[in-house]
C-alpha cells in the first residue's frame, strides 16, 4: 500500500517541479527572476491562475492556449511537466527511497532545465552547471556511493573529452566545435556520477547525436553547416548512464 502511494507522489512531485522547471527553461535565458512576478503569460501578460496552473491537467482542460488571449501554449510545457515526473518515478523504482535517489531527482531536474534552454536557445547556463560542478564535488564527501575522487576525476574527465574534442574538431573543421558551456555541463554530470559514468554518457550522447544529425541532414531539416546543440544529447547519454550504468557496465565486461 505504502509503495503504491509513494509511486503516486513521486510521479505528482515530479508534475510538480517540471511546471516550476518551465518557468526556469523560459526564464533563466533572458536574466529574469524566476520567483517574481508569478506565472504570466508570455503573450498577453495575464496573471495565471492556481487553477490554470495544474501541470498537464490545465493544458488540457484549457486545450493549450491561454484563457485571456487564447494565444497557443507551447507544448514544451506539458513534456516538460510528463518528462519529468517519468523520470523521478523511475528513479524511485529503481534507486527507491534513499539519498542517492533524491540526489539524482535534484540532478536530473537541472539536467531537463539544462537541456531545452540548450534546444532552444543553444546556450548552457553558467548558473546550473557552475554551481552544479561544486555541488556534486561537495557531496562526494558525504555520500556512500560516490567518493571524492571518483568525483573529482569525473570533472577532469568529462570536461577533459569535452574540451579536447572541441580544440581539436575546430583545428579540423575551422569552426566552433563545441561549446563551453558542453564542457562545464559534461564536468558537473561527472562530479555528480563519477569517471566511468561520465564517459559512458558521453559516449552515448556522441552516438545519439551522430544519429540526429545524419537524420536531420538527410531530412533536410538542417545543412551541414548547421549547427545542432550538443547538450541535450549529453543529456539523454547522462539518464540513460544514471538509470541503466551498472546494467550497461556488466554487460560490456560480460564480453
Amino acid at each position: 500500500m505504502y509503495y503504491g502511494i509513494n509511486v503516486v507522489l513521486i510521479f505528482i512531485l515530479g508534475l510538480i517541479v517540471g511546471s516550476f522547471s518551465n518557468v526556469c527553461i523560459y526564464r533563466i535565458p533572458r536574466n529574469e527572476s524566476i520567483i517574481y512576478p508569478a506565472s504570466h503569460c508570455p503573450k498577453c501578460g495575464s496573471h495565471i491562475k492556481p487553477v490554470d496552473n495544474i501541470p498537464l491537467l490545465s493544458f488540457i482542460l484549457l486545450k493549450g492556449r491561454c484563457r485571456h488571449c487564447k494565444s497557443k501554449i507551447s507544448i514544451q510545457y506539458p513534456i516538460v511537466e510528463l518528462l519529468t515526473g517519468l523520470i523521478y518515478l523511475t528513479i524511485y523504482l529503481i534507486y527507491g527511497l534513499s539519498i542517492q535517489s533524491l540526489i539524482y531527482i535534484i540532478l536530473s531536474s537541472a539536467l531537463i532545465i539544462i537541456a531545452f534552454i540548450d534546444f532552444n536557445e543553444q546556450i548552457v547556463p553558467d548558473v546550473i552547471s557552475l554551481p552544479g560542478i561544486v555541488i556534486g564535488f561537495i557531496l562526494s564527501f558525504f555520500v556512500p556511493y560516490i567518493s571524492f575522487i571518483n568525483s573529482a576525476l569525473g570533472v577532469v574527465v568529462g570536461g577533459g573529452i569535452i574540451l579536447i574534442i572541441g580544440l581539436a574538431g575546430s583545428v579540423i573543421f575551422k569552426k566552433e566545435a563545441m561549446g563551453g558551456g558542453d564542457v562545464k555541463l559534461a564536468a558537473m554530470i561527472g562530479a555528480f556520477l563519477g569517471w566511468r559514468y561520465i564517459i559512458i554518457s558521453l559516449f552515448f550522447g556522441f552516438f545519439l547525436g551522430a544519429l540526429a544529425g545524419i537524420f536531420l541532414i538527410m531530412a533536410k531539416i538542417k545543412s551541414r553547416e548547421d549547427m545542432v546543440p550538443f547538450g541535450p544529447f549529453i543529456v539523454l547519454g547522462s539518464f540513460i548512464t544514471l538509470l541503466w550504468g551498472e546494467q550497461i557496465i556488466s554487460w560490456y565486461l560480460g564480453f
